[in-house]
């Protein structure tokens, strides 16, 4: 549309829109070691010469919850590269800071610090390969954090009750609500909404007023009856949804049709699975945000590595091969051979206009060997392509397809008979593999105590978190709260009336599954705090250790004392000189006591809004969204007045005036030079 062609006017928001960039992936592999970083850096430098506002990630910015120091190292040269410099950030945070960030020691937007020079800030919330974990319930984000180079949101700690709280920004006239919800276990969430247990707080002041942007990092596709959030799910007074999570990229936004909103899905910088959606092309978006109106641009990535992929099924070609042809599996060699040919030559056709594409291509043929066929050798195959390729080793797939019907086979419907790869597709969890093999196990070794659910999520923190006393605390802490229950019903001390009062006992947890993810929960508390206790026994027995030798190498004389007092008033001296001026609360409030109004999510079927758009598809990759909602009636909550400080501005707003359509309205002419001293 005509009004947002002026793309640097001073009421348009330029944003630069990534999710899933999974920094460290495959970081040890020779050829494909260095791929994240090269696209993360492509990024950066796409942000840096649009000179955007700010940088939204939609989580998993690491790969690893624990990064490796390589990937670590690499992270914060780029950020400090491409994220710090000289140019004003020329947008301000209305909000209080307080809230947006609370769990953080440095409460307030990292380009408001004075100690900092922030060019191009960047927001991100986690995702569930690098969210907070451990007893502090830190993770690789926070560092970043606490380091001033980006500004972590998102997070919730409450698993009963969660209210999202936006950080509220204001550039010229428009203004942007940016919320944020960091990954959360799926099933959890989706019962959380069911419950209406999640509030999106709104800005009382002309709320209809405000660009209501959301990101969150969850799965969008239904891969279970509620391992999934659904859309509906979502309040209808939000403009656009930026989803993570989800690697394939569709970056257009997409509308749904009930509520009302636009979806924005970028998908991965990086091909981590070599699956049908990772094979589509990866973009970046440039979002405008003027007033109500907004605008996507697509920007591909030229850094990433060319992935293609392609499905065989040899019982589609008779004519060429024949299961009783004892030669049948070298024409099934000669055939994936002369496929592999051809899907090399078009990613170097391909990469001919890009010198910055990795050289070696991923390629992935997938070959259904359904109908009396039998594969031959992948690991020679691959060795002909060593030198072509990036994954010499996962070319060739062979699976066969499975049918599922009708599970009444009097009538049978042939239509919905589906054929897939039995490994492609699905994601397999440790807590799902827990629960499928105490189903199939045999009764003697059956849970009699602990139910599949607890401890498949034990296992699933024992793998992913390194909780080595998850199992054991679980263990114990159903062991006691299944004792105080036979206590209380004063069981006759026989083996079968005990076992048939710890199997109802059991059935009931299962029954309750609320109760049962408290325990879980309690139980991994118990364990991090375990081995906090540990780290410290760890410590100072080290401490002790270290006396015991001073002292033994200095005999009964007193001449190991003095060292030992001056080393013990070094660390004290340290700890008061890094300890002083750490007020969390006495800076970061741009914007004290804004009121809200809380919305509760209930989706209606006949949406309030009446919408008109504009969608321009045109060779650019350009998408215009125009967005107009009506009037409408809500109730109001009081407010106080409230006051924003925005770093080492001297300048102070009383209240906001969104209302004024002055001519010689300028919120950035006394501000936006002097907004740090140098």
């Amino acid at each position: 549309m005509s009004t947002i062609n002026s793309q640097d006017d001073e009421d348009t928001f330029k944003i630069l829109i990534a999710t899933d960039i999974h920094l460290g992936y495959l970081e040890k592999d020779p050829v494909r070691g260095n791929d994240t970083f090269v696209t993360f850096n492509e990024i950066l430098d796409h942000a840096q010469k649009n000179e955007v506002d700010f940088v939204l990630l939609g989580g998993d910015l690491f790969h690893e919850n624990k990064p490796s120091r390589k990937t670590v190292h690499s992270c914060l040269e780029s950020l400090r590269k491409y994220c710090m410099g000289d140019r004003p950030v020329q947008f301000e945070i209305l909000s209080d800071q307080a809230v947006n960030f609370y769990y953080s020691k440095f409460p307030w937007v990292n380009y408001q610090d004075e100690n900092l020079n922030i060019s191009i800030p960047i927001f991100t919330i986690h995702g569930n390969h690098d969210d907070p974990t451990g007893a502090d319930a830190l993770c690789a984000l926070d560092i970043l954090s606490c380091a001033g180079l980006l500004n972590h949101f998102g997070r919730s700690n409450s698993v009963e009750k969660i209210d999202i709280s936006p950080i509220l920004l204001r550039k010229g006239r428009t203004k942007i609500a940016l919320y944020g919800l960091g990954a959360i276990p799926d099933e959890r969430l989706y019962r959380m909404f069911v419950n209406k247990q999640v509030t999106m707080l709104r800005p009382k002041e002309d709320e209809d007023s405000w660009f209501n942007l959301f990101v969150i990092h969850q799965n969008r596709s239904k891969h279970g009856a509620t391992n999934y959030i659904p859309e509906q799910f979502l309040d209808d007074f939000i403009d656009l949804v930026v989803w993570g999570h989800e690697h394939e990229c569709k970056i257009a936004p997409f509308q749904n049709e009930r509520q009302r909103f636009y979806v924005s899905q970028p998908g991965s910088s990086v091909v981590t699975s070599l699956s049908p959606g990772e094979a589509v092309k990866k973009h970046i978006g440039l979002l405008h945000v003027k007033g109500k109106k907004m605008n996507m641009q697509k920007i591909a990535l030229e850094t990433v590595r060319t992935f293609h992929m392609e499905d065989i099924v040899l019982a589609d070609h008779p004519d060429l091969f024949n299961p009783d042809n004892p030669r049948v599996t070298q024409a099934i060699q000669a055939f994936c051979m002369e496929k592999v040919e051809l899907m090399l030559d078009n990613a170097e056709r391909g990469r001919l206009g890009n010198p910055r594409q990795p050289e070696k291509p991923l390629i992935r043929l997938r070959v259904d060997y359904t109908g009396g066929f039998e594969p031959f050798s992948v690991h020679r195959f691959s060795q002909k392509y060593m030198d072509r390729v990036a994954n010499p080793k996962d070319i060739i797939h062979f699976f066969r397809h499975r049918e599922l019907k009708e599970k009444n086979d009097s009538d049978l419907n042939f239509g919905k008979l589906v054929s897939r790869p039995a490994s492609e597709g699905m994601t397999l969890r440790v807590e799902d593999l827990v629960k499928q093999y105490f189903q199939t196990a045999e009764k003697k070794v059956q849970l009699s105590l602990l139910t599949e659910r607890g401890m498949g999520e034990a296992v699933q923190e024992f793998v992913d978190k390194e909780e080595k006393d998850a199992i054991e605390e679980l263990v114990k802490f159903q062991l006691e709260k299944t004792q105080r229950f036979l206590k209380e019903r004063r069981t006759d001390a026989e083996e079968g009336k005990i076992d048939e009062e710890v199997r109802k006992f059991r059935e009931s947890r299962k029954e309750n599954t609320e109760e049962e993810d408290e325990e879980v929960r309690e139980a991994m508390t118990r364990a991090r705090a375990h081995r906090s206790e540990d780290a410290v026994l760890v410590a100072a027995s080290s401490d002790e250790e270290l006396m015991d030798t001073g002292m033994k190498g200095t005999g009964d004389s007193d001449d190991g004392l003095p060292a030992t007092l001056s080393r013990g008033r070094g660390r004290a001296r340290g700890r008061a000189r890094g300890a002083r001026g750490q007020n969390p609360t006495a800076r970061g409030s741009s914007q004290r006591g804004r009121a809200f109004r809380s919305l509760k999510p209930q989706p209606s079927l006949n949406s309030s809004k009446s919408y008109s758009e504009n969608i321009i598809d045109d060779d650019s990759d350009l998408e215009d969204i125009s967005i107009v909602p009506s009037s409408r009636v809500n109730q109001r909550l009081s407010t106080t007045p409230s006051r924003s400080k925005i770093g080492s501005q001297s300048q102070t707003f009383r209240g906001v005036d969104f209302e004024s359509d002055e001519d010689e309205f300028d919120p950035f002419k006394s501000t936006a030079t002097s907004r740090r001293t140098k």
